[in-house]
């Protein structure tokens, strides 16, 4: 039996999965290390969702992705020794203007994926590290190269420019959009359990430690909250969203920062961590009882709502709102405190479906049906490396 496996890298996350390709891609073997940087932890599951096991990364695997990639490579060489990988299909936060379709990784695609580090510095390099100890660990296998940003390249030129001259545009400044993996699984899913909704115009919250909201009409991206980077739209773990590029000047004219130590204060200093001087972790935040806490989560909050109305307006429409991602399927405290402001869209909340999403959670009367779907990303790429086998 022939094997893919998936390697999808997020910020401070490492999803892992060995799948059997026979037909179409079956996982025998899950993982997700968590926390990458701090006190790391590791749980593996089998194909039927039971955990195979759960412990601390060591303090060398816990420290970056690179100890975190081996880490997985442990634990498939441990549960699956006689597995044969063939393929080894890799998430790719920015695949520019040029990559619209997965693509096996050759020199040349890698030294490409090389030069979009600076559009995604917080991503990116983990990416490549992970090609790189898969390229070490099979060498004989097929790599390839599933783009985040893919998803988002059939956007019309208004949703993808910005108010600059039009030379950047040529020049690859533009609106690229990400977490394209997650929003093609969800799109699929809608389709099986909803056919006309999925015909119609659905926001798709991916919420996580990276979030950010899609606008699908007909399961074809039209707008994203993402830019450029993925520092736009809606406030994340350690990014801030949406800000005035005056307030960068002011950093750089007045509190005479450089631009590395801008980008920390962007990527790595911002979000649910700057607003509340506590943790990126919306866990934690949830957990306290400090009123800085419940602020940066209102900010939160409110922000995905006026997120939400801006993809409802470039839609012309709005016939229906799913929630994934970490936060989005897993806080039902989250997911009220953003819907109790739709009412003006037509989105009433079920607290009972809330608390237990299977998978609707808006009442029956809701005239916008609200949903609950796990993102499986890591299905999306092994099918797209199988395709290339």
């Amino acid at each position: 039996m022939s094997h893919v496996l998936t390697l999808n890298a997020g910020s401070s996350s490492l999803k892992f999965g060995l799948f059997e390709t026979a037909t179409d891609p079956v996982a025998v073997l899950t993982g997700l290390i968590d926390q990458i940087g701090g006190a790391a932890t590791i749980k593996v599951k089998d194909a039927a969702d039971e955990t195979l096991a759960f412990a601390e990364l060591s303090p060398e695997q816990a420290a970056n992705h690179v100890g975190a990639v081996q880490a997985s490579l442990d634990q498939i060489a441990a549960y699956f020794p006689e597995a044969r990988i063939q393929a080894v299909g890799h998430r790719i936060v920015h695949g520019g203007a040029e990559f619209s379709a997965p693509v096996e990784i050759t020199d040349d695609v890698l030294s490409r994926l090389e030069s979009f580090v600076p559009l995604a510095p917080l991503h990116q390099p983990h990416n490549l590290a992970g090609i790189a100890a898969a390229i070490a660990a099979f060498p004989e296998a097929r790599q390839v190269a599933c783009f985040d940003t893919a998803f988002h390249r059939q956007h019309s030129f208004v949703q993808d420019t910005y108010g600059l001259p039009r030379a950047y545009y040529d020049k690859g400044v533009r609106r690229y959009g990400f977490h394209g993996s997650s929003y093609e699984f969800i799109s699929g899913a809608v389709a099986e359990i909803d056919p006309a909704l999925h015909a119609g115009r659905v926001a798709v919250a991916h919420l996580g430690n990276g979030a950010s909201i899609c606008g699908i009409h007909g399961g074809k991206s039209v707008a994203s909250t993402m830019g450029f980077s993925p520092l736009d739209g809606v406030a994340m773990g350690t990014r801030p969203g949406q800000i005035d590029p005056g307030v960068l000047l002011y950093l750089m004219s007045e509190e005479n920062m450089s631009a590395a130590q801008i980008s920390d204060l962007l990527y790595t200093e911002s979000g649910l961590l700057g607003l509340s001087g506590i943790s990126n972790d919306m866990r934690s935040l949830l957990a306290s009882d400090a009123v800085e806490a419940a602020q940066a989560i209102d900010y939160f909050c409110t922000r995905i709502r006026m997120e939400i109305g801006s993809l409802a307006a470039a839609m012309q429409g709005l016939d229906g709102l799913v929630f994934t991602g970490g936060i989005g399927e897993n806080a039902a405290a989250i997911r009220a405190q953003i819907c109790a402001g739709l009412g003006w869209l037509g989105i009433e909340m079920d607290d009972a479906r809330n608390a237990a999403p299977d998978p609707r959670i808006s009442t029956d009367n809701s005239r916008v049906p609200v949903m609950v779907i796990p993102t499986n990303e890591e299905l999306v790429i092994a099918r797209a490396a199988a395709r290339l086998l």
